[in-house]
């Protein structure tokens, strides 16, 4: 028996688990009490079945080793493995990038990950799965350093340290609006700026939110938040903890849940280093929130519309729009998967979202 995430209005559930077809649900997926610092608030989240997803590759790995490119539309000729074909691209553009997967195994790409270079720094704009081997294929991307339009390098690395912040993350994912994310990095760099007592000239001397939030006095204040995460990370592996729900001054924000355990914790450093950066900069008066919220926030997982996009034997890729969030969920279809890899939810609503956004410390 085994059992996913749904995301899905085909179904009524009263939990945030299901089973697959051919078998009854397991136990639901549920909140642990909180790791609480300040005005952060973590639940972790257990239950359900750890899939095996050993055979996955992150963005960060593969680039390390050199197995995944990155490049601009228009600079890969000589990049790819020798012996294939190469499409010829047109010139770069700013919501495209290209990316080939030269490893034997399939490549993860989670939407709010950074990767730096080019002729400027991106962030992903939706989940999804890269076949191992594969050919050259667009990804789709957004600006998170206007201005820059000068090549830095052929290839991009990532920001290792970090996911984009969850209000970097909405206006990309929800929004699909290329302003939006400009607006929320200019009010994300002038708060986390002011939050750690950075240089005033930082905000003047780069415009990349990359840059921004690698600066030491930045990484310094981040980390005085995250070191309290860090220490439990033992814990989220005995526990089998396979996500977490996340609140902000009482607010619940954001949750993202993965099939196994060890996904988790091979993204953690980077995801709880954006919701410290989001904490720091929204600085309110810190109310409560309690377990029985937090299973809430886990359990309604349906809306009243729902996209889906499908790559045949490669990914499924659902949007579910609710009252007041969203639900993103993209889910293995390679040989020996049909399960959801990630599942991301988010507080939202569009009217807030549309408004010019200041990033002042409240």
């Amino acid at each position: 028996m085994s059992h996913r995430i749904l995301a899905s209005l085909a179904f009524l559930v009263s939990s945030a688990v299901v089973a697959l077809a051919g078998g009854p649900a397991q136990e639901p997926l549920h909140v642990l009490s909180p790791i609480v610092h300040g005005n952060l608030v973590i639940f972790p989240v257990v239950g359900g079945t750890n899939y095996d997803t050993s055979r996955f590759l992150t963005l960060d790995e593969g680039l390390h080793s050199g197995s995944v490119i990155v490049t601009e539309k228009g600079s890969l000729q000589g990049l790819v493995r020798r012996g294939r074909p190469v499409a010829q691209y047109s010139s770069a553009e700013v919501n495209q990038l290209v990316l080939v997967n030269n490893s034997d195994r399939p490549l993860l790409l989670l939407a709010g990950e950074i990767v730096t270079g080019g002729k400027q720094d991106r962030v992903i704009g939706a989940d999804r799965l890269v076949p191992a081997k594969s050919d050259p294929i667009d990804l789709s991307v957004f600006c998170v350093e206007p201005g820059r339009w000068v090549e830095r390098s052929q290839q991009f690395g990532s920001l290792k340290s970090q996911m984009a912040q969850p209000s970097v993350r909405v206006p990309a994912m929800a929004g699909h609006n290329q302003q939006e994310v400009w607006n929320r990095v200019a009010g994300a760099r002038k708060a986390i700026i002011v939050a750690s007592n950075a240089p005033d000239a930082l905000m003047a001397t780069t415009s990349s939110y990359a840059t921004t939030m690698a600066a030491p006095q930045v990484q310094t204040k981040i980390n005085t938040v995250a070191a309290n995460y860090d220490g439990v990370v033992n814990d989220l592996r005995k526990t089998g903890a396979k996500g977490v729900v996340v609140a902000i001054n009482g607010q619940l924000v954001w949750a993202d849940l993965f099939a196994s355990n060890d996904l988790l914790l091979r993204y953690w450093e980077k995801l709880v280093r954006s919701y410290a950066a989001e904490s720091l900069i929204e600085v309110n008066e810190k109310k409560s929130v309690d377990l029985k919220l937090a299973q809430a926030f886990l359990d309604h997982m349906t809306g009243n519309r729902e996209v889906i996009e499908t790559e045949s034997g490669i990914f499924r890729r659902a949007e579910i729009t609710g009252d007041g969030y969203r639900v993103f969920s993209l889910t293995a279809l390679l040989p020996k998967t049909d399960f959801d890899l990630h599942v991301a939810k988010m507080t939202y609503e569009k009217e807030a979202a549309m408004k010019p956004w200041n990033g002042i410390l409240r």
